[in-house]
């Protein structure tokens, strides 16, 4: 099963895996407080691509559509979370406040796809 949370929330037992995917550390989180298992910063959007989304909503489909297509040259990294999604639970840990237009939920519904494909 994979997950989508915010790092902000506390860790859980069902959490499993746990794989920060955001560029950026988390601001006024501390590394001890996250409980990271992982912190694969390669796998977000490219810098203009956030820059640009910036969490506005109604650049949310576009925004889904450019970081769909970056997951395709990511292979390196887009593999490595298949394996643990494969072994475990695996969660993806996003700071971004709206918890309905982040990069997580994208890469969570391009991650379930290609587990389908398998």
């Amino acid at each position: 099963m994979i997950r989508v949370k915010r790092v902000y929330e506390p860790p859980s037992d069902q959490d499993g895996f746990r794989v920060l995917v955001d560029k950026l550390w988390p601001r006024g989180l501390r590394k001890s407080e996250a409980r990271l298992d992982l912190w694969i910063k390669e796998i977000a959007p490219e810098d203009k691509l956030r820059k640009w989304f910036s969490h506005d909503p109604e650049k949310w489909e576009e925004f889904r559509e450019c970081y769909l297509k970056e997951l395709e040259q990511k292979e390196e990294y887009v593999r490595k979370l298949l394996e643990k999604a494969k072994e475990n639970d695996l969660t993806l840990l996003y700071a971004a406040k709206s918890e309905t237009f982040n990069n997580a939920i994208v890469l969570k519904e391009y991650l379930e796809s290609r587990l389908k494909r398998q």
